[in-house]
């Protein structure tokens, strides 16, 4: 009789059965997740409002720091997505990553404020190769490993995917109070998350019997291997390309979201009141999001991947429109919290397309190039772009224009995405 997959024992229990049934490794990956967005958040989440307040850079120079951290993460994603493909399990790109998030605070102390102080240029050139090794492309990886990793254990990706989020709600509820008192303590706080992260990361015992055996029935159900080749022969697939559209107008929410602090801090007469006021705004958004992260692939295995990607897109044109319409903060903030349901349905969903259409021996370089890569690029040409836009004709007249654009993309991706999976694939692991 042949032998069930862990996934395939999987779909036979409850969630709750699966979480008692688990082993360590769900809760130490889920504790990474965690600590990864508490880092990320710490130095990312005010940065735009940081450059703005402490250097006076304008809406375009930001958009330069976010273009470069962009561009880094756009020529790195391929090369750790075939590097964690072929290491399949193993810990090393994850233990570099995690080096980077330690360096965080004596970095942007150190070596980051004196810079611009200095020279705007290199100050931002600084910022985007740090965020784009640390940040950018490796949550990518942290990401594509993980779900190879429940792909394999029998729990959802959108399961342990739901405590990062949980981490950057943690941490932007108090960014925007310690801003205030002392921005350094942002980048401390990045610091010593990241520092938690390698410890959980070394007790991710990957020689034990229980990941043996999963990296064992992965080999065995994942015969095809990732290969240059195969990189290659994407590019000649109409199906790879229709992915691409929908990547090009999803990678407006990141976009959307880089200067979107200094509108909302716009409408308040008091600058301080208003970054309090945006750390709990963000600070909901993220924790909605978290509940959604759970939600969302009980959801998608019900409807679809692809019909997943579809209100993904809708609810994504709807708040980027809106944003531009509505004139008050409480309303402005109302849109926002629409980012609660978008990214867990964006994420989860596309996770599950590209590992049910393609070969799932490629998840990681897949989901780096298929879709970070692609946002990096998209993001790298407009952020310049979108600076200039904010400076020129205002925050409300480009969000309409963004909004226009998902539009556009989504409609298309209604026609070109297909519903039908690979054979002995499913949607589904629990």
């Amino acid at each position: 009789m042949e032998t069930e997959t862990a996934a395939t024992k999987a779909e036979k229990k409850s969630f709750l059965e699966i979480l008692r049934h688990m082993g360590k490794e769900y809760y130490y990956l889920s504790a990474m997740l965690f600590l990864f967005f508490v880092s990320w958040a710490g130095c990312y989440s005010l940065l735009a409002v940081w450059l703005q307040t402490f250097f006076n850079l304008s809406g375009s120079e930001i958009g330069f720091a976010y273009g470069v951290f962009s561009i880094t993460a756009l020529i790195l994603a391929p090369i750790y997505g075939m590097f964690q493909d072929r290491i399949i399990l193993r810990r090393h790109l994850l233990a570099f990553i995690g080096v980077l998030l330690c360096c965080c605070g004596p970095y942007y102390i150190f070596i980051v404020e004196p810079l611009l102080r200095i020279n705007v240029i290199f100050g931002g050139i600084a910022i985007g190769i740090y965020m784009g090794f640390a940040y950018n492309a490796g949550i990518g990886a942290l990401e594509s490993y993980t779900e190879r990793f429940g792909r394999v254990a029998g729990f959802e990706f959108g399961h342990a995917r739901m405590f990062g989020t949980l981490g950057w709600a943690a941490t932007v509820a108090v960014t925007g109070v310690l801003i205030n008192i002392d921005p350094h303590i942002n980048f401390i706080i990045s610091s010593v998350s990241g520092v938690l992260f390698l410890f959980f990361l070394y007790k991710l015992n990957t020689a034990n019997d229980f990941s043996r055996k999963m990296l064992e029935n992965y080999k065995e159900h994942n015969t095809q291997k990732a290969s240059f080749g195969e990189i290659k022969n994407l590019a000649k697939m109409g199906a790879f390309w229709a992915v691409i559209v929908y990547v090009l107008g999803s990678s407006m929410y990141g976009v959307y979201d880089q200067q979107f602090v200094n509108y909302f801090v716009s409408k308040f007469a008091d600058h301080a009141q208003g970054m309090t006021m945006y750390g709990f705004l963000n600070s909901t958004q993220v924790f909605i999001e978290a509940i959604c992260t759970f939600l969302a692939p009980f959801l998608i295995n019900r409807i679809g991947a692809k019909n997943g990607l579809l209100l993904a897109g809708t609810v994504m044109f709807a708040r980027i429109g809106l944003s531009g319409l509505v004139e008050s903060p409480w309303a402005i903030s109302a849109v926002k919290l629409l980012h609660g349901p978008e990214v867990p349905l964006l994420i989860v969903s596309m996770f599950k397309y590209l590992t049910t259409r393609f070969n799932p021996a490629m998840s990681a370089t897949l989901y780096l190039v298929g879709f970070n890569m692609v946002s990096q690029v998209v993001s790298a040409i407009l952020a310049p772009f979108a600076g200039h836009l904010y400076d020129t004709l205002g925050f409300a007249n480009t969000y309409l224009m963004m909004s226009a654009f998902v539009l556009i993309t989504t409609v298309i991706s209604a026609f070109a995405l297909t519903k039908k999976t690979l054979a002995g694939t499913s949607e589904a692991n629990i």
